[in-house]
């Protein structure tokens, strides 16, 4: 099984939870809401899940094998550090000041007095 697509969906500055993320296997199957969180030992992927009973969560769908974890893993955290680059960059760019313009470059005026 490939892995065909990565998306990052959302990505939050505060929290623990720092990104929710769909990925596509052989172009033909998806798992949504992988989070991406902040935990004592770094980064993690969490599957989808769902709440049961009294605060315990199961896993909605996982990986059988840890190999496949590593794969979903690394495909996961190079989209999501490649997403930071690009998001890093933009607001490197908006924050950039503007060359100025003078008078001479914005309107060149031709003498027209004869």
């Amino acid at each position: 099984m490939n892995i065909t697509d990565v998306r990052v969906r959302k990505i939050n500055d505060e929290g623990k939870m720092k990104a929710v993320v769909s990925i596509t296997f052989d172009d033909e199957f998806v798992v949504h809401d992988i989070k991406i969180i902040d935990g004592q030992n770094g980064l993690f992927i969490a599957m989808p899940s769902r709440k049961m009973g009294e605060g315990d969560f199961r896993d909605i769908a996982h990986p059988l094998v840890s190999e496949t974890r590593n794969k979903i893993k690394d495909a996961i955290f190079a989209e999501y550090e490649k997403v930071l680059a690009e998001k890093e960059s933009e607001a490197a760019e908006s924050t950039e000041p503007e060359a100025e313009v003078t008078d001479e470059a914005a309107s060149p005026e031709e003498d027209t007095e004869a």
